[in-house]
């Protein structure tokens, strides 16, 4: 049923406790009469033989492994604690917390774009959440051949599936690349399932991803960022004011105040020429007003001074025959001219 020796261990407990470990290994060493178990917060502890589960145990607290363990255990349950015999068996500490993990692209992953044949080069960075979620998995996949398992090694098996994985719900969701923050949570969530579908073949459960950031490369960048200025000059004030602001706090020889320089003098030539426009056109429709309102006066011959005393008219009114001559008579119809 076991092996026997003289070592005599009379705690079983999780040596070294950290939290970044899935789980940890008590054993090698014989169980003796009189051993007693400890369970702290957050763990559980599955007694295994010949790389069997006997039992699992939840509850914190220090127990007697006779009288209050091996009754439970599937095949030890009748084992007798002798003086000098013991009980060899292992013992599996679970650290059952949820535990979370920072992740990020090594290199570029290059998502398929329109007219771009090598796609475009993205990284991203962000966290995930994972707990232990089934025991016999471990046991049977990781815990049967490794004394501990951590959280980087679950890192190193996400990571190595995480690219192509990204790359397939971008590409599935069919979103805008250039706008990948802003649907961040439907890609979060379809690649959480299908890491977690992988993971829970070692007994282990993904309980949340998250994309904290898409960064693209300092070209593309850069296009966006002319982009977003050039639709803000549409709102030449609102444009005037971030400048302006933008200026504070720098030194009066710096680029930034330069610049807010010459958006406030343009905003105030604008104004300057619209002021200008408008009096212009206050002014003409003061003179048309004017000449609208000003009474018309009958129109009168022209008439020429007459050196004889009196005046005469231009022309005739009666045949409209010019008086160039200033003569008292119409030279054409005899008419009298002197008025």
């Amino acid at each position: 049923m076991g092996f026997f020796s003289n070592q005599l261990s009379n705690v079983v407990e999780w040596e070294q406790f950290r939290d970044d470990m899935i789980f940890w290994k008590w054993d090698n060493k014989e169980i003796k009469k009189g051993s007693k178990l400890i369970i702290r917060p957050g763990q559980d502890a599955i007694f295994m033989f010949n790389g069997k589960i006997e039992g699992i145990f939840k509850d914190e607290g220090s127990f007697d492994i006779e009288s209050q363990i091996v009754p439970f255990l599937s095949t030890l349950k009748g084992f007798k604690f002798g003086f000098n015999s013991g009980m060899r068996a292992e013992v599996l500490f679970v650290n059952t917390k949820e535990l979370t993990v920072k992740w990020g692209t090594k290199n570029a992953i290059n998502i398929p774009a329109p007219n771009l044949p090598g796609g475009m080069p993205i990284k991203s960075f962000g966290t995930f959440c994972c707990k232990v979620e089934d025991y016999g998995l471990l046991i049977d996949k990781i815990a049967g051949i490794k004394k501990q398992f951590t959280i980087d090694d679950v890192k190193e098996r996400i990571m190595s599936m995480l690219d192509q994985t990204l790359m397939r719900w971008i590409v599935r969701e069919g979103k805008d690349i250039f706008n990948l923050q802003a649907n961040a949570y439907e890609i979060s969530k379809g690649i959480q399932s299908d890491l977690d579908m992988e993971m829970q073949k070692i007994g282990i459960g993904i309980t949340n991803f998250a994309i904290s950031s898409v960064s693209y490369p300092k070209e593309i960048q850069e296009m966006a960022t002319k982009a977003a200025s050039q639709s803000m000059v549409n709102d030449m004030d609102k444009y005037t004011k971030i400048a302006m602001a933008d200026s504070i706090g720098k030194n009066s020889g710096g680029h930034g105040s330069n610049i807010a320089a010459d958006m406030a003098g343009m905003q105030v030539g604008m104004m300057m020429g619209q002021q200008m426009a408008n009096q212009m056109a206050q002014n003409q429709q003061q003179n048309n007003q004017q000449l609208y309102n000003q009474p018309q006066q009958p129109s009168q011959p022209q008439q020429n001074a007459n050196p004889q005393g009196g005046n005469v008219a231009k022309f005739c009114p009666n045949c409209g025959t010019p008086n160039s001559a200033g003569s008292n008579f119409c030279p054409n119809c005899g008419t009298k001219l002197i008025l």
